[in-house]
């Protein structure tokens, strides 16, 4: 006998399809997305707790990853990903040759990650690498000319991609979550240890 809420009445043991069908409603609902299913579930397992953080720091996550993993952006059609665009784009946009110290500060990277990079990047034919003639441990990095042609043909792409991944807001509504997206890093990157507890 099942109660009327939908549930097994007392002293019944749900089937396999009922459990596992109230364990997906914890995680989904209507319009929902996967950060709300997250969320309640939480709200589930620890009702104590205030969970509103997550639902801002893992939809932001979450854009993130979706953003980076999307096949048909035209980053990833080029065979570029993001923090290599960022890496050729901070030297097309500062029009400087760049040392590695400067891109790491430029792509909010680690010293590891550019080396990385710019490995690939150089093996690529888009960026080339000379030496300081003053200091054999210093290297200045610049763009080939494929690197600057390369930049300049798919960045009316990517912001037309990006353009259109926002589409659903309104004009608006973009303008309000720059302006407090820009808020929140300004915070985070004036504050030092804003991100240690």
């Amino acid at each position: 006998m099942t109660a009327r809420n939908g549930r097994p009445a007392h002293g019944e043991t749900a089937t396999g399809d009922e459990a596992h069908e109230r364990a997906r409603s914890t995680r989904t609902g209507p319009g929902d997305d996967t950060v709300a299913g997250v969320v309640r579930q939480w709200r589930a397992v620890h009702p104590d707790l205030d969970t509103a953080p997550m639902e801002i720091i893992g939809r932001i996550n979450r854009c993130a990853a979706l953003l980076q993993q999307a096949e048909d952006a035209p980053l990833r059609r080029a065979g570029l990903s993001r923090p290599e665009f960022d890496l050729l784009g901070a030297l097309r946009r500062t029009g400087d040759e760049l040392t590695p110290s400067e891109l790491t500060r430029e792509t909010f990277s680690s010293g590891a990650a550019v080396t990385k990079r710019l490995k690939q990047l150089t093996e690529r034919g888009l960026v080339e690498r000379r030496g300081d003639t003053r200091d054999r441990r210093v290297a200045h990095v610049r763009l080939t000319d494929a690197g600057r042609d390369l930049v300049d043909g798919i960045l009316p792409e990517q912001l037309a991609y990006e353009r259109a991944v926002l589409s659903g807001l309104a004009g608006q509504e973009r303008d309000g979550l720059a302006a407090l997206l820009g808020e929140l890093l300004g915070r985070l990157e004036g504050r030092p240890g804003a991100l240690r507890l």
